[in-house]
């Protein structure tokens, strides 16, 4: 997520960057309306429309903008002190969700919580999955493979808690430490509102001393390798879990996993013979009802067309050199299948039935 600073908020809003607070309120005014989800349907609007509220949020604030000023001209420290927001002075709405216009229809927007590069939130890495391909004979016998693998390790400039100086974070400046700040919305006769602060993304605490190395984050994307070690009788889809081997952890989190997953192809169903057993389940339950409801010939000529191609996705698929388990997953596709046909054969087989015996029944009397 980008920084306080990485962002153009005057480009955002369309404004000068001498530009008075009230132009800077006027060009809010009406890139909110025009950009608010209700109105406008773009699959963008939305993030646009927070982008824009974040933007007013620091400039419509005289110590914010200040501060943003001298944070893009790289003088983090010439606003002076922490600009944050009054502890109190605004409701909690909670996000901008549950307003009329322009800002209903945007639940959660407030409790969004972003993480910019100086921001100081420790939290856990994500695990890392690896597809580690086996053979047939390496499923049954077990095997050790080596596999590379992009994740992220503990920063060495830091050792993980993403800044130089022995106090790790301070409260940040751009909220006060609360994690929030203010939105003026008296245009719209609502007062003020609060939104995450872009900061430090909620957390209301800034890394105090970046390391230049890793930016604040306290770690950095490298290339790893790992042996991943299956035993004996490993099926396709089976997880081999290697602790503390995935994602390292933000400001000194703890690191998630490596999970190797098996990968056989001999047991693996997917693709064409998937569908294939699909429509073969499919079709059945109209050929087997038909049959003893004296249509059979009508939904055989239906049913031969899918039933073939069916067939022909199955056997084309190497089918020889397939394992038991290959061919059970093919089973429960085909019931899968198969129960979802059989509700349209028995409504298909009762209309075709009540069809006949109304167009066939005057004539037997005859």
């Amino acid at each position: 997520m980008a920084g306080l600073n990485d962002k153009d908020y005057y480009a955002i809003l369309g404004v000068e960057k001498d530009a008075s607070a009230k132009d800077i309120q006027k060009a809010f005014q009406q890139k909110a309306r025009k950009l608010h989800p209700d109105i406008n349907k773009a699959p963008d609007a939305e993030e646009r429309f927070k982008e824009v509220s974040e933007a007013y949020a620091v400039l419509s604030d005289e110590q914010k903008r200040a501060r943003y000023d001298a944070m893009r001209s790289g003088n983090p420290f010439a606003a002076g002190g922490a600009a944050g927001a009054p502890a109190g002075g605004y409701p909690d709405f909670g996000g901008f969700g549950g307003f009329g216009f322009p800002f209903s229809g945007m639940g959660g927007f407030g409790q969004q919580r972003r993480r910019s590069a100086s921001a100081y939130n420790p939290s856990s890495g994500a695990d890392v999955v690896v597809e580690v391909k086996l053979s047939r004979e390496q499923a049954k016998n077990g095997a050790k493979v080596a596999v590379k693998f992009p994740r992220y390790e503990p920063c060495e400039s830091c050792h993980g808690s993403g800044s130089v100086a022995s106090d790790q974070h301070r409260a940040c400046p751009t909220c006060g430490g609360t994690g929030y700040m203010g939105v003026d919305l008296s245009m719209f006769g609502m007062g003020q509102a609060r939104m995450v602060c872009p900061e430090c993304g909620g957390s209301g605490k800034v890394v105090a001393d970046p390391c230049p190395a890793c930016g604040g984050e306290g770690r950095t994307r490298v290339q790893s390798e790992a042996v991943v070690e299956f035993p004996p009788a490993t099926h396709d889809g089976d997880l081999i879990r290697m602790k503390g081997r995935g994602n390292a952890g933000t400001n000194g989190g703890e690191s998630g996993d490596l999970v190797g997953r098996a990968h056989v192809a001999s047991e693996r169903l997917e693709g064409r013979a998937r569908t294939g057993f699909y429509l073969v389940g499919l079709v059945l339950p109209f050929l087997v009802l038909s049959s003893f409801s004296g249509v059979f010939s009508m939904f055989l000529l239906l049913s031969i067309v899918p039933l073939i191609m069916g067939v022909g996705m199955i056997v084309t698929d190497d089918v020889l050199h397939k394992s038991g388990l290959w061919w059970k997953r093919g089973l429960h596709m085909l019931l899968s299948g198969a129960s979802n046909g059989l509700l349209f054969a028995l409504i298909s087989v009762w209309f075709s039935s009540c069809t006949q015996a109304l167009f066939l029944g005057p004539f037997m009397y005859m």
